[in-house]
């Protein structure tokens, strides 16, 4: 078992016009982002649409993650519900040699800690080789993860509870685990997060900003002054006032029209919005002109 370091996205879901996923241009978008300073990628977090894409679209596009040269970059969220599609998407991916996973509790169902106690247990139980990167929001979930709770899984199954991503921001200033990895979820906390031990961050945004993410990792490892962190947090605070699906979307489908397509209720943003989230990144100094081509 490793940390987790570095700047990872939540990397999107691009889905052809029959809204069916295109299995290579989902591949060809996270290899750029990789390209483009991330060092890894989470396929099917929230940012993927990872609860509306169907499972056997999820099994094709992992049957098809060992071709990649970054495949040892990579990491699986499995967004479902259901316990046992989670284990058997896992036991998949396995196969597969991939054994890293992003997992966020069930949603839907109220439950306290001794309840997602028993959710991990049992796929671990299940699948002691597998490495897992707890997922904490609640925004999505309706659980939030304790401080406490964290702490007991962790010493329960130390070899397989490796991390979590911190998209509530109640754990990643105050969890202090020995060979744990603490991600937050928003660019924004990255550099706060260097400074109290956190490992580096997993976020949507850096779909757009992997560039800038790794430019404020690199300097705070290489202890040289900050240059690009408030224009990488201004970036990430203008994502923020609207639906970062939406907005990702949005913003990369003026470059390239693979990024259209939403799976609903998702949906691009209206042409205000979209207007309106251009001109303020443009003032800034971000611009779609300043990526690399997907």
């Amino acid at each position: 078992m490793s940390k987790v370091n570095g700047i990872y996205a939540a990397t999107l879901s691009i889905l052809n016009d029959d809204l069916s996923l295109n299995i290579n241009r989902t591949i060809d978008h996270a290899e750029n982002v990789i390209e483009l300073g991330c060092h890894g990628v989470v396929f099917f977090g929230s940012t993927g649409q990872s609860q509306l894409i169907s499972l056997s679209e999820k099994i094709q596009l992992i049957n098809n993650l060992p071709n990649s040269k970054n495949k040892e970059k990579f990491i699986i969220g499995t967004g479902l519900n259901s316990l046992g599609d989670t284990i058997n998407l896992m036991k998949i991916a396995m196969t597969n040699n991939f054994n890293r996973f992003l997992i966020m509790p069930p949603a839907y169902y109220k439950y306290g800690d001794n309840d997602v106690m028993q959710f991990y247990s049992k796929i671990v139980d299940t699948l002691p080789e597998s490495e897992i990167i707890l997922y904490n929001f609640e925004k999505l979930s309706g659980y939030k993860f304790s401080k406490e709770c964290v702490e007991k899984l962790v010493e329960k199954f130390p070899k397989q509870i490796i991390g979590v991503k911190d998209s509530s921001y109640n754990l990643f200033e105050e969890l202090k685990l020995e060979n744990f990895s603490v991600m937050p979820g928003s660019e924004s906390k990255l550099l706060k997060g260097l400074n109290l031990g956190c490992t580096g961050i997993i976020t949507a945004t850096t779909n757009v900003t992997a560039s800038l993410a790794r430019r404020v990792y690199d300097d705070f490892i290489n202890k040289v002054d900050q240059t690009q962190n408030q224009k990488l947090c201004d970036v990430r605070l203008i994502f923020e006032k609207y639906n970062l699906i939406s907005g990702l979307h949005s913003f990369l489908s003026d470059k390239n029209l693979d990024f259209k397509n939403l799976l609903p209720p998702l949906h691009l943003l209206d042409e205000k919005e979209k207007k309106e989230l251009n001109s303020a990144l443009s003032e800034i100094g971000f611009d779609i002109k300043t990526l690399k081509a997907a």
